[in-house]
């Protein structure tokens, strides 16, 4: 069965007396398997997956390709974000003193729902166990270093937010993501602007990777990713499968200078900033012309 047939379903993985439990939202409450029910807000999240790895796009979004003025995409390119990286709704992402370049980047996560290998675009569908809103948390301080792995600059502790639940029977294609900082849209745009659609995404990766139950695949952020501070809330909001909240912290700096320091170079601000920081730059030579 494909996972963008009805009816909707939603699936949410919480805390729950020193155990995880699977539970289904009913209005304000929600259901233990065992039929128990409990507040929602009360519900402490747990990232409603289990993967073995989590692969991301590079850039597929058409509006942040113009954004940074990239040639026309051929091909997708990917890295991998550690599992170690993962957090829960209304869970927490922290900014290392001394650094700077925190970004949101509001994705959907694509959740691998039986072992897959090898197939079709068309089959990609009755592989998938659901879907999920996702933040791909950049710390671009770290962009000098690692060329296009982004280990540092993507794979820090909690720096994949997912959630609340993973959703079946919604047709994602027609869907509409949204960014929200502390309240404000900072991104929006259909999922149909994707250059990549999820089911080339996931039949690409699967040629020569194996993608088992709970892997997952992020599939890029629109334009307009911008840094964020410590207190900041932010929400990625994909239209009928859900709105996955985190606040923003700040955490002391590692204890020893070792390895790769946090830059401030031109190349992070012109990622972190985007077209703010071409305007920025076009601004100073304009006052640099006029004296």
């Amino acid at each position: 069965m494909s996972v963008l047939d009805g009816p909707r379903e939603e699936q949410r993985r919480i805390l729950f007396e020193g155990r995880a439990h699977w539970v289904r939202p009913d209005g304000d409450e929600l259901v233990l398997g065992d039929g128990r029910r409990i507040p929602e807000m009360d519900a402490v999240y747990l990232p409603p997956c289990e993967p073995t790895k989590i692969i991301c796009v590079h850039l597929n979004y058409e509006s942040r390709r113009v954004e940074f003025g990239a040639p026309e995409l051929v091909t997708p390119t990917y890295f991998m974000k550690p599992t170690t990286s993962l957090a829960g709704h209304r869970g927490w992402a922290d900014r290392p003193q001394g650094c700077r370049y925190l970004n949101y980047e509001g994705e959907l996560a694509a959740v691998i729902g039986k072992p897959t290998r090898n197939v079709s675009p068309d089959e990609v569908w009755s592989h998938l166990a659901g879907f999920a809103p996702a933040n791909d948390i950049g710390l671009h301080d770290f962009r000098d270093t690692d060329a296009g792995s982004m280990l540092r600059v993507k794979g820090q502790d909690g720096f994949c937010p997912i959630g609340p639940g993973l959703v079946r029977g919604v047709d994602v294609r027609r869907s509409t993501l949204r960014t929200y900082l502390n309240g404000e849209i900072v991104q929006e745009a259909p999922l149909a602007e994707m250059n990549f659609g999820i089911d080339y995404l996931v039949a690409d990766l699967a040629r020569h990777i194996t993608l088992l139950p709970g892997d997952v695949v992020l599939t890029g952020t629109p334009a307009n990713s911008r840094p964020m501070q410590p207190g900041d809330v932010v929400e990625v909001e994909v239209t009928d499968v859900g709105r996955l909240s985190t606040t923003i912290g700040e955490i002391p700096a590692p204890r020893h200078e070792v390895g790769h320091q946090p830059t401030d170079s031109k190349n992070v601000r012109f990622v972190a900033l985007g077209s703010d920081y071409r305007r920025m730059r076009e601004e100073e030579k304009r006052r640099e012309r006029e004296g």
